[in-house]
């Protein structure tokens, strides 16, 4: 047995593994985030979407000839122009992408008639969208996806 003379051919095994697991690892944390991403622009076309069909829900709905967007997103949980309960929405769902509040349209009368994300990040997906969406093809932020109600 040679106690004097070791080659250090272990070492060196663990620092190219060491640095294999760091490359897949920084691999791994960019899928992950772009899946991320992908997950959170979905879950924004969808309650984005929700909330399109609630408000044209709301309009469309309107006791006599008198047309009107809710003053408020809550009035999408509970319609206060019936006497019984009508909802267009179960419950209001934050921006998926901020994790905050919408920036709301509002149409003449002070109504609301849509919203957006107030995000200037850039979105992944640019082409491709349904017929409805068919002006955010190419937009170059989440703020110029604007979800309006058209009756």
């Amino acid at each position: 047995m040679r106690i004097g003379k070791q080659t250090g051919f272990t070492l060196l095994g663990l620092l190219f593994l060491v640095a294999v697991f760091g490359v897949g690892l920084a691999a791994l944390g960019s899928v992950w985030q772009t899946a991320t991403a992908r997950e959170k622009e979905a879950q924004l076309l969808f309650v984005g979407d929700q909330f399109r069909r609630a408000l044209a829900s709301y309009y469309q709905q309107a006791p006599g000839a008198d047309k009107r967007y809710p003053k408020k997103l809550e009035d999408l949980l509970r319609d206060p122009r019936f006497p019984h309960t009508v909802r267009h929405l179960r419950h209001l769902w934050p921006d998926p992408i901020t994790g905050g509040d919408w920036v709301l349209e509002r149409d003449a009368a002070g109504g609301i008639k849509g919203l957006h994300s107030p995000s200037l990040a850039t979105p992944r997906k640019i082409a491709g969208f349904p017929k409805e969406y068919a002006t955010f093809e190419g937009a170059g932020r989440y703020a110029d996806w604007v979800f309006l109600a058209t009756p």
